[in-house]
């Protein structure tokens, strides 16, 4: 590499072999600049053996072509109802517990959190909450309401 170049021909390890007519690399087999090809080329040829030994699976597809579906449903992070005040910050968290009013209720969008669905496991405080989510189990929806808070459902 050019790292280990010093930058003057007297220090390069070539200049041994000036004078002898292969500069090491054989009369036979002639040092040549890409006799296999460049790159991966002659994987599935020449190469096939090391292809096959160390990238099994490398050529040909698998799985189904899902057209016309929608992908984003295959990831959807979840959150449970007893872990949504943990997305409030600890000093809002401590005013709104011991305010429980309703006028005045946290609003929590999960989305912002990196989740997008709430479930219903767990209990909640008696304190009103207003959480934003793509999707909701109806667990989760009647212990939100239950507790004075709503659901706001985003796209």
């Amino acid at each position: 590499s050019d790292s280990e170049f010093p930058g003057f021909s007297r220090l390069s390890k070539n200049r041994k072999k000036r004078g002898h007519v292969s500069a090491g690399h054989g009369r036979v087999g002639k040092h040549r600049k890409h006799p296999s090809g460049r790159g991966n080329a002659g994987g599935l040829t020449h190469m096939r053996i090391l292809f096959d030994k160390w990238h099994p699976g490398y050529f040909g597809r698998r799985g189904f072509r899902r057209n016309g579906q929608q992908a984003v449903f295959d990831n959807c992070p979840t959150i449970n109802v007893d872990r949504l005040w943990d997305l409030v910050p600890l000093e809002q968290r401590e005013a709104f517990l011991a305010a429980k009013d309703s006028a005045a209720a946290p609003v929590v969008d999960v989305c912002e959190f990196g989740y997008h669905k709430v479930l219903g496991r767990g209990i909640i405080p008696e304190c009103p909450i207003v959480v934003k989510c793509r999707f909701i189990s109806s667990e989760a929806q009647e212990k939100i309401q239950a507790a004075g808070g709503a659901v706001v459902l985003r796209a």
